[in-house]
């Protein structure tokens, strides 16, 4: 079984005549305990095309000190990595590698360079006697096993913040390092550095940057590299069940739908359709737990903000069997459909599609000249909609074309994020004015389920004998919410459709 823990350290340059300064004179520092010199042996894996490292992910097998073992790292922010930990074992763990699967796919996973390390570890005390940072003095050798055959050695200084510390003590531990001369390493990680040294000569040329996207293929591909960036970099978060993880892969997969769809004129339908479906379906996958989840923190919600007179029978038991009948067992039906044929193919045709973009001939142009036509005829189909919506009387035809709408509102939305690094500040304009009426439509269809699910849950509290008193206020409660969404959507509709926010979009 994995487990995890959030790992804060800075790195240093050292030689082997470093010295360290006396950090009892960094503050909340009462003593240094010397802890010895250990000595670890570390094995990194990758695949051969080293698909980890171009991720800043780290996976080893570790042996000496106190968390011998296997390692996956991910990278959080600068200095910040979580670590999952499994059991040490002479294959790689599967709880590990279903990590790893969005990024490896098919692909061995290799011992690519070998770490051996004297530790010698200093332990940062406050005054009570607490663990504040773990300082250690590396003197490190590095031996390739793959894709060369270099060794390189040198000696850097790490510190690492104790569980649950002021990430501002590293900066008092930094100030007393470089007062000493000693100055922050120029690579981010050990691997990184040994995987730099160890390549061969040929092969250690500078990192190349992207070039500056020009035309108006160039900002749409951007943007959908983007996309695709985010579902691989999102898999293993959904995984491991981090909040809002699902929601944001779901997301992400919305917004490369919107993109072949506005982008139609510069993207080649008859290539990203197909893929668009497959997009479809896992966002659909992903959302059958996040939807009953956001049903049930609205209710909750709704439920917490009556007076307790008003709670009549076990309302808050009967949501909780109710919602408990309506998970599907998703979590580990996400993990299942993540680890499936069908979503490595769809990875696999996202990757295909980055690798030969299906520009059309308008991708050529200039994006001022492109990007606002796409991005009005998003705006000119949500027009129609909320003017359809609006014309109809209160009632379910009303409900289903707020519904439409709001779909529509969410794609010109991310219609203008997309346009955003080309045409700037009237393109975020217009995707914040979109996004508000997304929220007006969003709140409203939210309230049309809600009372549903509120329907359902009055007629089982009178079939079981209980009250179904509390769920008609409910009820009445989001009905008014409907009402007064309904009544808000013309001005913000005004709002967002000002003539001057759409003449800047094509000025």
């Amino acid at each position: 079984m994995a487990d995890s823990k959030r790992e804060i350290e800075r790195k240093y340059e050292a030689t082997v005549d470093t010295r360290l300064p006396d950090l009892t004179r960094v503050a909340g520092v009462t003593a240094v305990d010397h802890r010895g010199v250990m000595e670890l042996d570390a094995v990194y894996y990758d695949t051969e095309d080293q698909r980890l490292a171009a991720d800043s992910l780290t996976l080893r097998r570790r042996t000496g000190g106190d968390d011998a073992g296997w390692h996956l790292k991910f990278p959080v922010a600068s200095g910040i990595r979580d670590e999952i930990r499994a059991p040490l074992s002479d294959t790689i763990p599967r709880s590990l590698g279903a990590l790893l699967r969005s990024r490896v796919r098919e692909a061995e996973l290799l011992p690519v360079v070998r770490l051996l390390s004297a530790r010698d570890v200093h332990h940062l005390l406050g005054p009570d006697g607490s663990l504040l940072a773990e300082l250690s003095v590396d003197e490190v050798r590095a031996v390739r096993l793959a894709g060369g055959s270099g060794t390189a050695a040198w000696t850097e200084i790490e510190v690492e913040l104790a569980d649950e510390g002021d990430p501002a003590f590293l900066d008092a531990v930094e100030h007393r390092l470089r007062k000493a001369g000693v100055r922050p390493s120029a690579s981010a990680s050990k691997l990184a550095r040994a995987l730099a040294e160890t390549a061969p000569k040929k092969q250690r040329t500078a990192k190349k940057t992207a070039p500056r996207p020009r035309t108006a293929g160039d900002h749409v591909m951007a943007y959908v590299r983007d996309q695709i960036t985010a579902v691989v970099a999102l898999d293993p978060a959904v995984r491991r069940d981090l909040p809002d993880s699902v929601h944001q892969m779901r997301v992400a997969t919305r917004r490369l739908r919107s993109a072949f769809r506005t982008y139609r004129k510069i993207l080649d339908r008859t290539v990203t359709d197909p893929v668009g479906d497959e997009l479809k379906w896992l966002a659909a996958e992903l959302g059958i737990d996040r939807d009953q989840e956001v049903l049930d923190e609205r209710l909750r919600a709704r439920i917490a903000d009556l007076p307790r007179t008003l709670l009549l029978g076990p309302v808050r038991s009967r949501l909780r069997i109710w919602s408990v009948a309506h998970r599907s067992g998703s979590r580990r039906r996400t993990v299942g459909v993540l680890d499936g044929k069908r979503y490595l193919a769809l990875l696999e045709c996202l990757d295909a599609l980055q690798a030969a973009p299906p520009l059309l001939p308008a991708a050529a142009q200039a994006p001022e000249d492109a990007l606002p036509r796409a991005v009005l005829r998003d705006y000119e189909r949500l027009a129609t909609r909320i003017g359809h919506a609006l014309e109809l009387r209160p009632g379910p035809d009303r409900d289903l074309a707020m519904h439409d709408a709001r779909k529509a509102a969410k794609r010109a939305r991310y219609a203008g994020e997309a346009a955003t690094a080309a045409l700037g500040r009237p393109a975020k304009k217009f995707a914040r004015r979109m996004k508000a009426v997304q929220t007006v439509l969003g709140d409203h269809q939210d309230s049309v389920v809600a009372r549903d699910a509120l329907r359902t849950l009055a007629a089982q509290a009178h079939a079981a004998g209980e009250s179904a008193f509390t769920w008609g206020l409910l009820y009445g409660h989001e009905e008014a919410t409907a009402a007064a969404r309904e009544q808000e959507l013309p001005e913000v509709w005004e709002s967002a459709s000002r003539p001057k926010l759409r003449a800047a979009l094509e000025s």
